[in-house]
């Protein structure tokens, strides 16, 4: 995404900033003061996934949220630290860096992974993950996926021939695809990822990287507290996924919220707030 083309238009533009931390130069939004509340949205999507939640909860703590590796705002130099276990050490140095200790991760589908990856890094008290992907592909499709988005992403016309085949009709069906039905904005923003290179070669190459296996194995060794919440109508991480991770866990509660999709927090954002709040 362009700075200076696309920023003024997104979500909350007057709280974003850049920071510099190797090796990336990533886009950070913040609001509020208080305790510490670290935002992380899932792959292929941005900060204004919380663009809803993010100034109610600047009410009582300091929230900041970031764009991933590659994606949104956030610029990379390329896509070798896009896996799991890179990403999470590269925020975890960001965090270090700018002195921030969080007492609290809210994370969304494939960025709950990396929030407990860092619990693994630095000390992390909570974890609240919406919609949880804590599971691989299974068979067949464990291997062929990986490989097929990698080789994808070397490809450098993957990403324009995606681009330029971005509609709002397809980008709205991609969307209605996972469950979730949002308002006209909502649609605006994703189409307008969907429609950026960049971001659709970052989305690419953690899809090619990533692999829970390591995070899978090491979860009953995971001491931080989490609450999972599930949509009853996600049809892009089915609900039991949440289920069998948190049974795995020393201390991971799940609660299924009826009727909502895989961006339950984009839907109902007063019901997400209200069960944050709750965890806090």
């Amino acid at each position: 995404m362009d700075w200076t083309r696309d920023l003024p238009t997104w979500s909350h533009p007057s709280l974003s900033r850049r920071v510099a931390c190797a090796p990336h130069r990533w886009h950070v939004q913040e609001a509020g003061e208080g305790p510490l509340i670290l935002l992380l949205p899932g792959s292929g999507s941005s900060v204004h996934t919380w663009r809803d939640l993010m100034l109610s909860l600047a009410e009582d703590f300091h929230v900041v949220a970031l764009d991933l590796p590659g994606q949104g705002f956030t610029q990379s130099p390329g896509g070798a630290r896009s896996g799991l276990n890179e990403m999470a050490a590269d925020i975890v140095g960001l965090v270090t860096d700018q002195g921030w200790s969080p007492t609290a991760i809210i994370s969304h589908s494939a960025g709950t992974a990396i929030a407990l990856r860092m619990a693994q890094l630095m000390p992390i008290p909570k974890v609240f993950g919406l919609n949880p992907a804590l599971d691989n592909f299974k068979g067949v499709a464990g291997w062929l996926f990986p490989m097929l988005a990698r080789l994808l992403a070397l490809n450098p016309l993957t990403a324009s021939l995606f681009t330029k085949s971005a509609t709002p009709a397809r980008s709205k069906s991609l969307i209605t695809g996972t469950g979730s039905v949002l308002d006209d904005d909502g649609y605006g923003f994703y189409l307008r990822l969907m429609q950026d290179r960049a971001h659709v070669n970052g989305a690419l190459n953690m899809m090619a990287r990533w692999s829970l296996d390591d995070l899978l194995r090491d979860l009953p060794s995971i001491k931080t507290q989490a609450m999972f919440i599930t949509g009853s109508k996600d049809k892009a991480v089915p609900p039991d996924v949440a289920v069998r991770a948190s049974r795995l866990m020393a201390e991971a509660n799940v609660e299924c919220i009826d009727g909502l999709g895989h961006l339950a927090h984009e839907e109902r954002p007063e019901v997400i707030l209200e069960q944050i709040r709750a965890f806090l």
